[in-house]
């Protein structure tokens, strides 16, 4: 408490708005490294995964970031094509469910993470709503590992919903789901 008797800010007061995803890839890798635990040669992987995703003039990210400009969670997605890579892995595991209808005019979130150090604060939700508020598809889609986490509870609580289980996608040691749900995502 000041000597008023209010409350002093937060210091770690976050932003949540539109990121300029290709000049903080390392920053936004930096926070994917810590949230799900890759290696240096997964993160090397990973940028020039984000950095071709940022080719299609279709992609947008969000971040969020400290009053000091520290990046501690980002989101990014754009609409789906049946053509990328991850459409045609999980696309047999969709079809043998009966759900491969979601593969067209649908929102992807390609990734979410926060900064162990911020979760469960709101943000991962605030940044994935926001981004698909923005979304002209009526649907999303989005993997996550296939075990009970609070990722996994954050996702369902948005309305999101099993489509295929035990996804496995080249070189991931663990399976994935692939969850959908209708958009506006679900609030509190």
């Amino acid at each position: 408490m000041s000597s008023s008797g209010e409350h002093a800010p937060d210091p770690r007061e976050i932003t949540v708005g539109p990121l300029d995803l290709a000049a903080r890839v390392d920053d936004a890798l930096a926070v994917q490294a810590l949230a799900f635990g890759l290696t240096d040669d997964e993160i090397g992987v990973r940028r020039h995964i984000v950095q071709r995703h940022l080719a299609s003039p279709s992609a947008r990210a969000l971040g969020a970031t400290t009053e000091e400009g520290r990046l501690v969670g980002f989101v990014y997605g754009m609409p789906n094509d049946r053509t990328q890579w991850w459409s045609t892995v999980v696309h047999p595991y969709l079809r043998q469910e009966g759900n491969d209808d979601w593969l067209s005019d649908a929102f992807v979130i390609t990734e979410l993470h926060v900064h162990p150090a911020f979760q469960n604060r709101g943000i991962g939700r605030q940044l994935i709503t926001m981004l698909t508020d923005a979304a002209t598809e009526p649907r999303s889609l989005l993997s996550a590992l296939d075990t009970e986490s609070p990722a996994r509870a954050l996702y369902r609580s948005l309305g999101y919903r099993d489509l295929a289980r035990r996804v496995r996608f080249p070189s991931a040691p663990s399976p994935y789901v692939v969850m959908g749900a209708w958009l506006p995502l679900r609030r509190r």
